[in-house]
């Protein structure tokens, strides 16, 4: 921002011009000039309908369409230039890639770049989404270019409103939530009165298209057109923070700075966002590992905070490992400012654990993919835990994209030493989640090590505060002290997936309040059912000579849902399938590529209401006219995940003999539910030479 350096210095231009038009693989990319927004030619991009958020911001009562009446947490990314890792929309390679996972730290969250328009990469949105998180893009001028653009954009009223409404179209049609105002050059003072039509009519815009939208702008031109940050809300730039609904005030305030910011903003304070450069450039407190020094000055001035660039960790590669330098510096945000939402909230509820990010890729406890990928569209909901450092004789908790998954990428472990016939538990979720008059039904995979047990603890409270915690857990549990209001035997299901067991069990606590779920750790001195071993542990331990204490456990998913929930899975010849962009290309031996866009949509014209689709391929060869197709190589090959009804297939390589493939749209309801892949709508495309 005050300290960026011009785009040119920041990225490399690509090694070929990019042609929006032509079929390639899906990518998210900014919109550089007032002729690109102008002309609309994003939505004639062959990557558009690609860029769709597909987790919409009121979906299954996880978005509030207002922010809270309390001080909040902006976090702006800013990291590398942007679109990186994140700019493949199907997901790209690095499962290494950086993420976040700490969204119950988090209110808005701000995707930056320093081109014109920086369009969120939906990856982002989604996740944000799926957590109740705001997501907005940027709409930033600076540098000499950027005021010849900022001349260009308030040259009158008309072209103002009219930029404005092209912002508030683009934010509609792809499914967040509004803008961040960067106006970073000098302007001749007779531009101003459009300058404040430009973010007037962007808030009125913005609200009417998309309830609970918002519109920030950026500390950096005053209302007398000097580009001079201000640090602070004052005379300066308060007449831009009155037409819109916050200010994210420049990072290099002083300590009297927020109270001052305060007291401008009245009844609005919790509309200012004072920043915090995380690189520490003149930032109070220095940023990096003392940025919680800022929010706690800011907490007790109750204004909000805007942390500027949290890709430092990433970035610089702070030690140990990225993994544990984020939960750690995220836990000293937490520490200052709190927990800031829930993740409990409706029916159904399903988790995976899934990061965005791994080594392979799992459906219902079978491994259908051992490549490494990242795509923050498929990360689940996120635990709640606390990143102290463990003593040794303690259990750790923690998610892991290593071992083997239940269910896509991740899974929540439970590791550490732990002395027969004792327990430890771990609340792993919060939040509010109403029970209606009707039986809920709990569902969550476990695979373990020897004598290892885990069990869920549910805690709920009533009208009258009233608490009562139920544990269900296998019977080898049912002993366990009367800790617990109730202990409930869960049905065990054993033989669906290798190696995994799966928990069901049913209760009904009308007039109470889910506020808690727990992970109870559970160590029996006797081996009264078949021992289950990992079949990769990272640490290579024999499960079989283990010492007495040792505890692991691998919990691979949670479902939580109402008795008559049942996703409800259109027939395979209820959809309309089609593909289109079809190029065959030839390779060595006979050896054919194919790429192609499927696209998918229901019959009777309804929107289909999935999460999400799984998309697999049959490679088919005619052994004779009188055979039917035999499948090449194994019965499904799994290619990856959509997020909105299309997907599109990439230099696919053919083995010699491939007569036809048939392309399997596996449907995926809220509650974790796979349809079968037989009963999956499908693409069916001969083979043609190229």
């Amino acid at each position: 921002m005050s300290n960026s350096e011009p785009e040119s210095q920041l990225s490399a231009p690509d090694s070929e011009p990019f042609d929006p038009t032509l079929p390639s693989v899906p990518i998210s990319y900014p919109i550089k000039s007032l002729h690109e927004l102008e002309s609309r030619s994003y939505f004639e991009s062959f990557h558009y309908p690609f860029n769709k958020a597909a987790v919409t911001s009121d979906q299954n009562g996880y978005y509030s369409s207002s922010l809270p009446n309390r001080r909040r947490l902006l976090v702006c990314h800013d990291m590398a230039g942007g679109y990186i890792d994140d700019k493949w929309v199907q997901g790209g390679t690095n499962p290494d890639a950086y993420a976040i996972w700490h969204w119950h730290l988090i209110d808005v969250f701000v995707y930056f770049s320093h081109n014109l328009v920086t369009v969120p990469p939906p990856c982002w949105t989604n996740a944000a989404h799926r957590h109740g998180v705001k997501v907005l893009g940027t709409f930033i001028t600076e540098w000499d270019d950027g005021r010849v653009t900022s001349e260009a954009l308030l040259s009158t009223k008309e072209s103002a409103r009219m930029y404005a409404e092209r912002l508030a179209e683009l934010a509609f049609a792809l499914g967040f939530d509004g803008w961040l105002i960067n106006m970073e050059v000098n302007l001749d003072p007779h531009r101003i009165p459009n300058l404040k039509e430009f973010v007037n009519h962007l808030t009125l815009t913005m609200h009417s298209s998309v309830p609970g939208s918002l519109v920030i702008w950026y500390d950096s031109i005053t209302i007398d057109g000097e580009l001079r940050w201000q640090d602070q809300l004052n005379e300066y730039n308060k007449p831009f923070f009155d037409i819109c609904d916050g200010i994210f005030v420049n990072y290099t305030w002083k300590e009297n700075y927020p109270r001052r910011s305060a007291a401008v903003a009245g009844d609005r304070k919790f509309d200012v966002y004072m920043g915090i450069d995380v690189f520490g450039r003149n930032t109070y407190g220095g940023g990096q590992w003392n940025a919680n020094v800022a929010l706690d000055r800011l907490r007790k001035n109750d204004v909000s905070a805007a942390i500027f660039a949290p890709g430092w960790i990433y970035e610089t590669k702070q030690a140990p490992n990225f993994e544990t330098a984020q939960n750690r510096w995220w836990g000293l945000v937490e520490k200052s400012w709190g927990v800031l939402r829930d993740s409990l909230k409706a029916p159904p509820f399903f988790t995976n654990f899934d990061q965005g990010r791994s080594y392979h890729f799992s459906v219902d406890g079978f491994k259908v993919s051992d490549t490494t990928w990242c795509n923050l569209s498929n990360q689940g909901f996120q635990p709640f835990l606390e990143f102290a450092d463990p003593s040794p004789d303690s259990i750790q908790v923690f998610v892991d994209f290593k071992e083997a998954s239940y269910s896509g990428g991740g899974n929540l472990v439970f590791k550490g030493s732990l002395e027969g016939n004792s327990f430890f538990q771990k609340r792993i979720f919060q939040g509010e989640f109403p029970l209606g008059d009707f039986p809920l039904h709990l569902m969550y995979s476990v695979k373990s090590d020897g004598n290892s047990l885990l069990g869920l603890a549910l805690e709920f409270s009533s009208t009258t505060n009233e608490r009562k915690s139920v544990l269900f857990s296998s019977q080898e549990m049912n002993h366990l002290p009367s800790k617990f209001s109730h202990i409930r035997m869960t049905r065990e299901l054993k033989g669906l997936a290798p190696g995994w067991v799966i928990h069901k069990g049913t209760f009904a606590m009308n007039g109470y309040t889910l506020t808690s779920i727990y992970g109870v750790c559970y160590r029996s001195n006797s081996y009264l059912f078949n021992k289950l071993s990992l079949e990769s542990r990272s640490s290579g331990h024999d499960s079989t000579e283990s010492p007495s204490t040792d505890y692991y456990v691998v919990l691979g998913h949670v479902t939580i849902k109402t008795s008559d929930y049942t996703p409800n899975f259109p027939a395979s010849n209820s959809w309309l399938v089609d593909g289109e962009y079809i190029k065959w290309t030839s390779g060595p031996e006979g050896s054919k590529a194919l790429s192609v866009k499927i696209s998918w949509k229901l019959k009777d014209g309804n929107n289909p209401a999935f999460p999400n689709y799984k998309i697999y391929v049959q490679k088919l060869s005619k052994e004779a006219d009188d055979k039917p197709d035999a499948v090449l190589g194994s019965e499904q090959e799994y290619l990856g995940s959509a997020h909105t009804s299309c997907f599109y297939v990439s230099d696919l390589q053919l083995p010699s003999g491939t007569s036809s493939l048939k392309f399997i749209i596996q449907v995926c309801g809220a509650d974790g539910t796979n349809q079968g892949l037989d009963d999956s709508p499908y693409y069916q495309l001969e083979t043609q030479e190229p």
